[in-house]
């Protein structure tokens, strides 16, 4: 029988509109209507009676109920608790044309990088809330030991797990990044116990993720999932679950605010394992360095 997947606490420590986003994809499309009004605005759901937020999402109170117990509520009351003390806490645009996360038609560019700048910092911030200490700890202990790494990713996703493979493969571990899937799974294939296989996924749901993720479990490899979703289907073929709370926007998806969230766990991890073995991290990085040094210009390198 396959193993739970440890997945990081994000309902307590990263606050419940991170929890709610999270689990968005995996709600019915009524409860999704609830939980977009909520996520929106916390506040105004919060002064609502349960029959007003019914109206507005266009469903019933039965359905805002379920919903409430599949983010973790115990009922209305409860919710209505948590949404006024998220938003007292949740930190506004110091900029006024910031309004929401997504851009405006008509935005002029000094709108653009406000709002780009605003809600970049808040995908890093956010995702350090709810990022479980335990289970980072368990993936960077399962690295630490591991013969071998294996880091998959594709499109977007694929850019952070080649970062993170060069990362570890300069402190001198055995990480492998394959862009091509075919390559990813005979890789996989190959994978046994003692051996680590990361793979990276905003959404989840990626099928070459998956099932390369999927072959490695199946030969004794301890499996990590990165992503936002923490019920998404790459969660099923992982031992670890790590997620990120990037609410990606129309021009954004899938590209920008949560690489920068995945690549915000990546670093985590990276210093985690180099701080095991500092003196060996620094000679490794010491000397990868010093070998690419004659290939900066002003380093002294003789040109012909």
């Amino acid at each position: 029988m396959a193993k739970s997947p440890k997945i990081s606490a994000s309902h307590e420590s990263g606050g419940l509109i991170v929890h709610i986003s999270g689990l968005l994809p995996s709600l019915s499309p009524a409860e999704q209507r609830v939980a977009r009004l909520v996520v929106a605005d916390p506040a105004d759901a919060a002064r609502r009676t349960i029959t007003d937020l019914a109206t507005a999402a266009e469903t019933s109170e039965a359905t805002v109920i379920r919903f409430c117990r599949s983010v973790g509520m115990d009922g209305y009351p409860q919710l209505r608790i948590r949404l006024a003390a998220e938003a007292a806490r949740r930190v506004e645009p110091p900029d006024a044309r910031v309004v929401g996360g997504d851009i405006p038609p008509g935005a002029d560019l000094a709108q653009i990088i406000a709002t780009i700048a605003f809600n970049d910092a808040r995908a890093v911030e956010e995702t350090a809330e709810q990022l479980d200490p335990a289970v980072c700890e368990q993936v960077v202990e399962a690295i630490v030991g591991a013969g071998r790494i294996d880091v998959y990713g594709a499109g977007a996703s694929g850019f952070v797990a080649s970062d993170f493979q060069q990362k570890l493969h300069r402190i001198g571990r055995t990480a492998f990044y394959f862009p091509d899937v075919h390559t990813a799974l005979t890789s996989a294939a190959l994978l046994g116990r003692g051996d680590v296989a990361i793979g990276i996924s905003h959404t989840g749901t990626t099928s070459d993720v998956i099932e390369v993720l999927e072959q490695a479990r199946s030969r004794g490899a301890s499996t990590v999932a990165l992503t936002n979703f923490p019920r998404s289907p790459i969660t099923e073929v992982a031992d670890h679950v790590l997620t990120t709370a990037a609410r990606e926007t129309t021009y954004r998806s899938g590209a920008m605010a949560s690489r920068l969230a995945q690549l915000t766990v990546v670093d985590c991890l990276f210093v985690g394992v180099a701080a095991r073995n500092r003196a060996r991290a620094r000679k490794a990085l010491e000397a990868t360095a010093e070998a690419v040094q004659s290939h900066r210009v002003g380093s002294g390198r003789r040109r012909g």
